[in-house]
């Protein structure tokens, strides 16, 4: 019986910085390629981006589990299975089908994208660091043209973090720069609302995890009285079933999701996720999570699909790695494209 071979292959990619946020301070990131070959040798290839204390997958067992995900297509066939509460494994799987069935490699979604006929614009990130690497990066950010700039916040002290978002509002109004920030759940319920009154006055469009996840008492009163839109990312992390989904938004009326597909479980997800959203008037966009130019490409094509109203994306982390695939992906205008004329190099997984 013809079936499909899959393997997988493990890839370190190097941070051009040392990346920091308010959990861990990041050198490099480790990424696993699942590899899909059907009888006439063509080619899927799927990443699982499993960040380590933060997915679910960050446990014993993660590589034994890709050794088995293989096993199981190569010995029995299957390519559909359970892997909910393997997340980063579920994306990869799903996207290397998608490859695999595609008619051309790495094309996942053709349309206006891969066609260079559409860009998704993106928000600047700013990582945490002290003053002077927080503001040569916001500056490079506005001179590449961003319009929108996302400021990590909560691992240096308040007021150097608050200095720095001062400065961008003295110079620029909430109509030429869209500001938002990123907690990631740094700061202690007792302590959030004052944080939250003086960003108010800064007009900023959001924060992301203003508090540590799963406090969904306090959440719910930081949603009905925060002066700021609130934005959820690690709280959506451990909801796998639909009705603890429903759960979240029947407790915390939050104005913000952001997914991540490689945390989330893949699209089809994530799109459960958006189809909750619009029901419960809450709006949405997509980050991606520190994956090689394979997985974003695969969630920036995905994204086109879906067709966003003019809200920045979270997709310009590509450019973070010094040995990053190298894609046709870029960014230009502060929007992400796909430039056909640019060629995939995967010789190192020597498939």
């Amino acid at each position: 019986m013809n079936r499909l071979h899959a393997s997988w292959k493990k890839y370190v990619l190097d941070f051009r910085f040392t990346a920091k946020t308010s959990r861990d301070e990041l050198k490099t990131r480790t990424v696993w390629y699942l590899i899909l070959k059907n009888p006439e040798g063509k080619i899927g290839i799927g990443e699982a981006a499993m960040l380590k204390g933060l997915s679910l997958d960050d446990r014993p067992g993660f590589e034994d589990k890709l050794d088995s995900v293989c096993k199981i297509i190569n010995e029995e066939g299957v390519v559909k299975f359970e892997l909910g509460d393997w997340p980063s494994l579920k994306f990869a799987l799903e996207t290397a089908l998608l490859d695999l069935h595609s008619d051309h490699p790495f094309k996942l979604f053709p349309g206006k994208f891969t066609n260079a006929e559409y860009a998704i614009p993106i928000n600047g990130l700013v990582w945490m660091g002290d003053k002077k690497f927080m503001k040569s990066q916001l500056q490079e950010k506005i001179e590449a043209g961003f319009k929108c700039i996302k400021m990590k916040i909560g691992a240096i002290s308040w007021e150097d973090e608050y200095e720095i978002l001062c400065a961008i509002r003295d110079d620029y109004s909430r109509e030429e720069i869209e500001l938002r920030v990123d907690a990631n759940g740094a700061f202690a319920p007792d302590k959030v609302m004052p944080i939250l009154e003086k960003l108010s006055k800064l007009d900023i469009h959001s924060i992301e995890q203003p508090i540590r996840a799963g406090q969904w008492e306090v959440l719910s009163e930081i949603c009905q009285s925060s002066p700021i839109p609130i934005a959820l990312d690690e709280e959506l992390i451990p909801l796998l079933k639909s009705d603890s989904k429903l759960q979240l938004f029947e407790n915390c009326r939050a104005q913000y999701l952001v997914l991540k597909p490689s945390l989330l479980g893949g699209f089809a997800s994530c799109e459960e996720w958006i189809e909750l959203a619009k029901q419960n008037n809450c709006d949405y966009w997509i980050t991606s999570a520190l994956e090689s130019n394979i997985g974003l490409n695969a969630i920036a094509q995905w994204v086109s699909t879906l067709q966003p109203k003019q809200i920045y994306q979270g997709l310009g982390t590509g450019q973070l790695f010094h040995n990053n695939i190298d894609s046709p992906l870029e960014i230009k205008n502060a929007a992400l494209c796909y430039n056909s004329k640019l060629a995939w190099d995967i010789k190192f997984l020597e498939i």
